[in-house]
């Protein structure tokens, strides 16, 4: 939508095509968690967590074409996440759940994910995705669940002596995890606000924007010298490497702090973030970004696309600071 170019559309079709062809569920609903270059599948669970960001694609994809088969599948996605939640003790949504929506006992997203019943991840892309369908979808349901999602961040998600988020809680709401994720937290800091704008609630904005700029701020502990931010730490452990997504996140998060608070200090380090990533990520001879980089400023050699890495937050953080510097006026000495 930045640039419209047909071969883009191409593309976006081609991948509607398959995601219907290959991943819904046509006996039990939903969408299957993987399918091999195929179309078989691999795993047929149904975490939540990959159903949000279906739902997010096919809204942003109806969005941008009109494409009404998008939108009902997109709907039937919410409805079925709801349904499937409604009866969760402590509100929220669960990691996941069979092919025919039973209870599984590994509920995990990944290898290095807590194996418990809720996750900050989850309910974050749950809020971004039901965020992105309300500006298509304009129904009562869904503000009220992105409302209840909302309440549950405040509740039991930040905790609100640090202002970082925690990752891990049993169904109770119990945490159960000591991380600090510095890309998470950035990345929720501008993802909670939308929520609450997209809404057109001036209470809840309000609300929202002062927590945005405490976040943000506290987000700055994750921060190194040269403007890359540090991918996580437990407890007095520090993991010196620094990951493509958390870069990108900050980009855009730090912009939000800008315009939220007018401090431009946010502003430079959103900045700093991009020429981390112009200097230190951004492969521009073969394109794409690299997985990251060590303490050492050695590439990290993992793969360029794969599962987990692929043009989500680095696409969406530039398509994010595009649109927004469009609109603001940002002081020239901090144009690179």
């Amino acid at each position: 939508k930045a640039e419209p170019d047909a071969r883009w559309l191409q593309m976006a079709e081609r991948a509607f095509r398959y995601t219907c062809d290959h991943f819904v569920d046509n006996e039990n609903g939903g969408m299957y968690w993987s399918v091999d270059h195929d179309g078989n599948v691999l795993e047929n669970k149904k975490q939540v967590y990959g159903l949000a960001f279906a739902l997010y694609g096919l809204s942003e994809f109806y969005q941008a074409t009109g494409n009404g088969n998008a939108l009902m599948l997109a709907i039937e996605l919410f409805r079925l996440i709801e349904q499937h939640n409604a009866t969760v003790a402590g509100g929220g949504y669960l990691e996941a759940f069979s092919v025919n929506w039973k209870p599984l006992s590994d509920l995990r997203l990944s290898e290095k994910d807590a194996n418990e019943k809720k996750s900050m991840n989850t309910h974050l892309h749950v809020l971004e995705a039901y965020t992105n369908l309300y500006r298509v979808w304009k129904n009562e349901m869904l503000a009220k669940a992105i409302r209840q999602l909302l309440q549950l961040f405040d509740a039991h998600i930040i905790d609100k002596q640090t202002f970082t988020q925690q990752l891990f809680f049993t169904e109770a709401w119990e945490p159960r995890s000591s991380i600090v994720s510095y890309g998470h937290d950035i990345e929720a800091s501008w993802l909670l606000y939308e929520a609450a704008q997209v809404l057109e609630d001036e209470e809840l904005k309000f609300y929202w924007k002062d927590i945005a700029i405490i976040m943000a701020s506290a987000s700055r502990k994750g921060l190194d010298t040269d403007g890359g931010m540090w991918y996580e730490k437990e407890g007095a452990h520090l993991i010196k490497e620094k990951h493509w997504w958390p870069q990108a996140e900050a980009m855009v998060g730090y912009l939000n702090a800008y315009e939220l608070s007018g401090d431009p200090q946010f502003l430079e380090l959103s900045v700093n973030s991009f020429a981390f990533i112009q200097n230190k990520l951004a492969d521009t001879k073969h394109g794409e970004w690299h997985w990251g980089i060590d303490e050492a400023e050695t590439i990290l050699q993992k793969e360029k696309a794969g599962f987990w890495k692929c043009p989500y937050h680095n696409g969406r953080a530039c398509m994010e600071v595009y649109h927004r510097l469009k609109s603001i006026a940002v002081p020239a000495s901090q144009i690179i």
